[in-house]
């Protein structure tokens, strides 16, 4: 393992394995190393401006996620270029996917797109939410939603925020730019235990979703949210207090419509739910497929929520 070694005599392919093994302290030794040769590519592009750190800050964020499918560990070096320089190509084109000129030169087929996935098995989950909890809270929310969720259109994530498209832009731009400062500066500290932090909030929005059915709603809402909780529906209508969500919940009961938990990504200071709505067989377009739930904490209990049903596709 690299830890056991000199960091003078660990080479970038014990780095690589010990990085896909979730060894943070790896990963960021890594990206140190090979920040200057990823960024002499970007100025390559972009000059001296600030599109090419941008790219840089994007390529190490891309290699986290993507450290677990590279097949090839004594070629990191070309394969982080690569990543910049295909970065800044689509910063040109004004684009935003990641392209790879030769993908099967360097990693292997991987069907994990989803980036919390990606995490989750190749590096260690609880470094980088160390790294997001550094982030400001007007900044963790769009990094949760644009990274850990299906929200990912900036024009709903704006919504789920409650400001406009421009600022989200703005907002990411920024965190993308402290996260990847963040990643390095926390690669050797302690870091939190965002599964059973997970773990908890998953419980409780479980508890939520099965109250109507026992008739404990009120109480359920008792104990995790205040009672001067502002909920933001997604048809724009604005309310105070638990009425109305258990109003909501009991008419969704009487319908037999069910909320199916598929996703809780969870912060300090914010909590996002998605969850399927299965449809009566006899109404099936009684709701939208699927809901998303914004809970801004206070004192660990919800004082804010905004809802966004994803509408069906044609």
């Amino acid at each position: 393992m690299a830890s056991h070694l000199p960091v003078d005599q660990t080479t970038d392919a014990d780095l690589v394995r010990a990085a896909q093994q979730g060894e943070v302290e790896a990963l960021g030794l890594l990206l140190t190393r090979h920040r200057a040769p990823m960024r002499a590519v970007a100025l390559a592009f972009h000059g001296h401006r600030p599109a090419a750190e941008d790219a840089v800050q994007e390529a190490c964020l891309t290699a986290l996620r993507q450290i677990g499918t590279v097949r090839d560990p004594e070629a990191i070096g070309a394969w982080l270029r690569m990543l910049v320089r295909n970065i800044c190509r689509m910063q040109l084109r004004g684009r935003s996917a990641i392209l790879v000129d030769d993908p099967g030169a360097f990693v292997q087929p991987s069907t994990e797109a989803d980036p919390a996935r990606v995490i989750d098995a190749h590096a260690s989950r609880d470094w980088i939410w160390t790294a997001i909890g550094r982030l400001s809270p007007a900044l963790q929310l769009p990094v949760m939603l644009r990274y850990f969720t299906e929200a990912t259109r900036y024009d709903v994530i704006a919504m789920l925020c409650g400001v406009p498209v421009g600022t989200i832009r703005s907002r990411l731009n920024q965190a993308r730019t402290k996260l990847s400062e963040a990643l390095l500066a926390t690669a050797t500290q302690r870091h939190d235990d965002i599964a059973a932090l997970t773990a908890r909030h998953r419980q409780e929005a479980l508890d939520l979703l099965e109250a109507p059915y026992s008739g404990e709603m009120g109480s359920v809402l008792g104990a995790f949210w205040l009672p001067t909780v502002e909920t933001f529906w997604s048809t724009g209508r604005h309310t105070v207090g638990y009425h109305d969500m258990i109003a909501a919940m009991d008419r969704d009961l009487a319908a037999g419509v069910r909320h199916d938990l598929t996703s809780v990504v969870a912060s300090r200071n914010h909590v996002v739910w998605e969850a399927d709505l299965i449809n009566p067989p006899d109404d099936p377009d009684h709701c939208p497929p699927s809901v998303v739930w914004v809970l801004r904490l206070e004192s660990g209990r919800v004082s804010t929520l905004r809802l966004h049903h994803q509408p069906r596709t044609p």
